[in-house]
């Protein structure tokens, strides 16, 4: 299966050329080109998550807006092809000491949120999970507190005994400390593909087409009963310009039998 995790930046008309009606086509037809089987989108206001779900026609999605757990405020959403895969639970927790609810957690600049989908492929009637969550962008303890929050979410969801996905941006480049603590239990897909990663190293570029590419905030990790085939940066661009501020990462992974 392919699986993508993109931050999309969300609709800001402020970004001129590069505001969201400009780009939305380009966005849409990447993930129809990689064959995404499974996408997981970060920043994305409703009105996105709206047209990625009348693009990507065959897909329904899990998620909710971060400022009220209904439409307000950005996704971190998990789309997935209806013809493959069933949806068998869902649900979403906030990145905060008091995650049924929302509110900011720890030293966090933003209200943050991590959502889930457990789904069933039914071309080899397996069960699995996928989050996809956005860490703070200033709070250092945030961070590695919403490392631990998620790990402890995903054991009591009974994660230890499925294949689990945890995608998003987590800004964080990979030496930081709330890296290394989510590596103790996943493995990071860039360093686990079985082949050479694809692509630049960096992730983020801020729609500039000059970027040296160098910072790698986005991140898909998987556990032990996956094995990771390809990993890929996107670099995709049109008129020298990239569908979104970040790239998209694309991982091809494989049930362990």
């Amino acid at each position: 299966m392919n699986i993508i995790t993109y931050n999309i930046r969300y609709n800001n008309p402020d970004d001129g050329v590069n505001a969201w009606p400009n780009r939305k086509a380009d966005v849409i037809a990447l993930l129809k080109f990689h064959k995404a089987d499974v996408f997981c989108v970060q920043e994305a206001l409703h009105d996105q998550i709206v047209d990625l779900k009348e693009g990507m026609r065959t897909f329904d999605y899990v998620g909710v807006g971060r400022d009220n757990g209904k439409q307000a405020g950005e996704y971190s959403a998990i789309f997935y092809d209806t013809r493959r895969y069933r949806l068998q639970e869902q649900g979403h927790f906030w990145l905060s000491e008091t995650p049924n609810k929302p509110g900011l957690g720890w030293d966090a600049a933003c209200v943050r949120i991590c959502s889930w989908a457990k789904l069933r492929d039914q071309e080899n009637n397996q069960s699995f999970f996928v989050f996809t969550t956005h860490f703070d962008h200033v709070g250092v303890k945030a961070r590695e507190e919403s490392a631990k929050l998620i790990y402890k979410k995903v054991q009591e969801l009974g994660g230890d005994r499925l294949p689990v996905f945890l995608t998003g941006d987590l800004n964080l480049t990979p030496e930081a400390n709330a890296i290394a603590l989510i590596r103790s239990q996943w493995k990071d897909s860039r360093l686990a593909t079985l082949s050479p990663p694809y692509g630049p190293v960096g992730t983020f570029e801020g729609f500039d087409f000059n970027s040296p590419l160098k910072n790698r905030i986005d991140y898909i990790f998987v556990n032990d009963k996956l094995r990771v085939l390809r990993y890929g940066v996107l670099s995709d661009s049109k008129e020298q310009r990239y569908p979104s501020d970040h790239l998209p990462v694309l991982v091809e992974a494989k049930f362990i039998d």
